[in-house]
Formats: structure tokens, C-alpha cells, sequence
């Protein structure tokens, strides 16, 4: 459809890689260190203050971006047993929603 994919996460790269091989994922799965890109995406669950074992946890969601970092829409739902639904984000970059 015109878009790259990839996850997101502050865990450890080991955590990642047996991940990312178990699930035979396609597409990357990203390290962020210290939060760095959660917070510039201002993303951050703030529940979990620096120091706490869950800090950097972002609030789930789906983030569509340019390459320059701009956000350009955002899929999100409070809580983290939830995800957006699929069909609303599929629907979105269909419209064309990278190129606003």
C-alpha cells in the first residue's frame, strides 16, 4: 500500500530478536532507548516516571509519519489490551493518508 511498517518498543534488542523470530515478523522491530522517540512523539504513558521499570512505555497506537518525523495522523485507544481496528488504519492509508 505505499507505507513502511515497523514496531516500537523499549525493550532489550535480545528481547526483540527472539521476538521478532518466534512471530516471523516482517517488517523491524525498533529499540528506543531511554525513550528518546517516545517522548519526542509525545507518546509516553507518564504513569511510569523515570526510574520505574516501565518507563518509556508508550500509550499503544498506531502513528503514521513522514520522513521527516511530522506526525501525521494518530490511531490510539486507552489501556493496552486494545489496538485501533485494523480495518479504520488499512481504511486510512488506502485514502491516501501519507501523501496529506
Amino acid at each position: 500500500m505505499g507505507v513502511n511498517v515497523a514496531g516500537m518498543t523499549y525493550d532489550r534488542l535480545e528481547v526483540l530478536r527472539v521476538f521478532r523470530d518466534d512471530a516471523q515478523l516482517g517488517y523491524p522491530l525498533l529499540h528506543d532507548e531511554n525513550a528518546k522517540h517516545v517522548n519526542a512523539l509525545g507518546v509516553r504513558n507518564e504513569e511510569y516516571p523515570e526510574g520505574h521499570s516501565a518507563y518509556g512505555v508508550p500509550h499503544p497506537g498506531i502513528l503514521f509519519l513522514r520522513p521527516n518525523g511530522e506526525v501525521v495522523r494518530t490511531f490510539a485507544v486507552p489501556g493496552y489490551r486494545q489496538r485501533p481496528p485494523i480495518e479504520d488504519v488499512l481504511e486510512a492509508v488506502a485514502a491516501g493518508l501519507g501523501d496529506q
